[in-house]
């Protein structure tokens, strides 16, 4: 997906670890997962340039999609949908 078709997303819940260093993000991440409902979008915002590699492979082994990342100003943000 593009910036703006991620910016359009409906988020179903948001984790924001800003200032948080690895493997806080992806650990904030897995635990709102439950939170959020099958084929729902959990986005993460991280200031932790190494999130952008963790949270896209940890999603895709347990069976999440990583629908993308748009950079901000000193954070990224990044978008996946749940599997199952």
């Amino acid at each position: 997906m593009n910036a703006e078709e991620l910016k359009g997303l409906n988020v179903d819940k948001t984790v924001d670890a800003r200032g948080t260093a690895c493997p806080g993000p992806l650990l904030e991440a897995k635990r709102a997962m439950a939170d959020v409902p099958k084929s729902g979008i959990l986005e993460v915002l991280s200031s932790d340039e190494g999130t952008n590699e963790d949270v896209p492979l940890w999603a895709k082994k347990v069976g999440h999609e990583h629908l993308g990342t748009i950079e901000e100003a000193g954070y990224w943000r990044l978008f996946v949908k749940r599997g199952k």
